[in-house]
């Protein structure tokens, strides 16, 4: 059996409808969609290539890193996918500073095994198939975000190429307009090619599931809620509720990691979550970081429609209605995730990602037909409205929709203003509108970078 190249041209390898494999390259975890064109750059030449062909021809354009966008921002019907596949390299350039360049396309699993012989890991990513560019311009929260934060709070430098074409090195000190919308502010800019991280130190890590019986959820969110408020930052964990589901029932488990050196500061950080209820199964073993993080799927012919609220104080009204919605007619998994410590510790203008007061990540999710309309997925997510009213802002990576109403509870008006003031600079034309979009304000003729972008 012959294998068909892909075809070639200056803007890297490209398939079109009908090519072998395209089908697969126009499909995402959470999206089918029917592109014109899907390029595969092998270097920021060919990005900025294809980046301003797409804007001289006014082609709708994605930019894809893992694909896990779940509003289906990674793809389109009858423009252009932007794959950054080939851009994968993970590379330790300062080992006094641990500072690692990634490449935009490599996914957290290749970065974990590619930092682990050095004992090393960037704080971002659950599952091994999630992509470095997009996890990252959104934020990054990952399981070492209580002790190191967000990705982005460990980000010291990026290259890019913007609408125009142009190939920028932006940190603190060059471009920092842009590279302060960078850390938060998704792909609304430019493509990033390659990230500058500070890596941390990590070989081992005790990690795993604790299950208990559902039979008083509220006593466990509370008895959660409580030690997580005191529990040292080694110790992140996520609680999460699963309604009866497909003939199963209702389960409640909590999914922790602790960074821990010393087992014995580990047991005793852990040791409480294993008396919040009857514990009717644990799996909790040491492991090594690049080990902890999992493959992601959901079934067949069905889609998970994803919202999430940033919740600033788990007081017990929102317990209340979390409990609600979990006993409710819609079949709603749940999952929240403790915050604070180092996250908590940045100051809310220091980076795009402004909700630095959340107590907690919650993520409500329902599964729906794949060919299921707007409209149904706003039924099946009708208990979901109550819980989302307790919180403070919503975090654009988990995000399934991207209406005005996404883009206002993500980035507080000062936030806001900011960011279409670097938007205005950097992408007057929003070449880069394919995200939860900001567009540019104002005079487009005004929005010469370093007015007011980079202050």
């Amino acid at each position: 059996m012959s294998i068909q190249t892909p075809r070639t041209d200056p803007r890297g390898d490209l398939l079109v409808p009908g090519d072998p494999g395209y089908d697969e390259a126009s499909r995402t975890m959470f999206a089918t969609g029917r592109p014109a064109l899907v390029i595969r750059p092998h270097d920021p030449g060919q990005v900025a290539r294809a980046v301003t062909d797409a804007a001289r021809d006014g082609r709708t354009l994605s930019v894809r890193s893992g694909g896990h966008s779940p509003a289906g921002h990674s793809t389109n019907d009858g423009g252009i996918v932007l794959d950054l596949t080939h851009l994968d390299a993970v590379e330790l350039i300062d080992n006094r500073r641990r500072i690692v360049r990634v490449g935009a396309g490599a996914t957290w699993g290749q970065v974990a095994a590619a930092l682990a012989p050095h004992g090393l890991g960037i704080t971002a990513g659950d599952t091994n198939s999630v992509g470095v560019g997009g996890l990252t311009l959104g934020g990054g929260v990952g399981w070492m975000v209580r002790r190191y934060g967000l990705a982005v709070d460990n980000l010291v430098g990026a290259r890019v190429v913007t609408a125009d074409g142009r190939h920028l090195t932006v940190s603190s000190e060059q471009h920092a307009g842009l590279f302060w919308a960078l850390r938060g502010g998704g792909g609304n800019f430019g493509v990033v090619t390659s990230f500058d991280f500070v890596a941390a130190p990590v070989t081992d890590v005790r990690f795993g599931t604790i299950v208990y019986r559902p039979d008083d959820p509220a006593a466990l969110l509370t008895g959660w809620r409580d030690h997580m408020r005191s529990a040292p930052e080694e110790l992140s964990s996520t609680l999460t509720l699963v309604p009866p589901m497909g003939g199963r029932p209702a389960t409640a488990m909590v999914l922790l990691c602790d960074l821990h050196d010393v087992a014995a500061a580990a047991e005793q950080a852990i040791e409480p979550l294993l008396r919040l209820g009857t514990v009717i199964d644990t799996s909790i073993t040491t492991r090594p970081y690049s080990g902890i993080l999992e493959d992601a799927a959901h079934p067949p012919g069905m889609r998970l429609a994803a919202r999430n609220v940033l919740v600033p104080a788990l007081d017990d009204a929102f317990v209340e209605d979390l409990v609600a919605v979990h006993h409710g007619d819609r079949p709603t998994m749940l999952s929240l995730r403790s915050l604070g410590g180092a996250f908590g510790r940045v100051l809310p203008d220091a980076t795009a990602f402004a909700h630095r007061d959340a107590e907690a990540l919650l993520v409500g999710g329902v599964i729906v037909p794949g060919d299921a309309t707007d409209a149904d997925v706003h039924d099946a997510l009708a208990g979901w409205r109550s819980v989302a009213a307790h919180g403070s802002g919503l975090y654009v990576n988990f995000q399934g929709s991207d209406t005005e109403a996404d883009l206002r509870a993500a980035y507080p008006p000062a936030t806001l203003e900011r960011l279409t003031a670097v938007k205005r600079a950097y992408d007057p034309r929003n070449v880069f509108a394919r995200n939860l979009n900001i567009p540019p304000a104002g005079d487009a003729a005004s929005g010469a970078a370093g007015d007011g972008a980079d202050a």
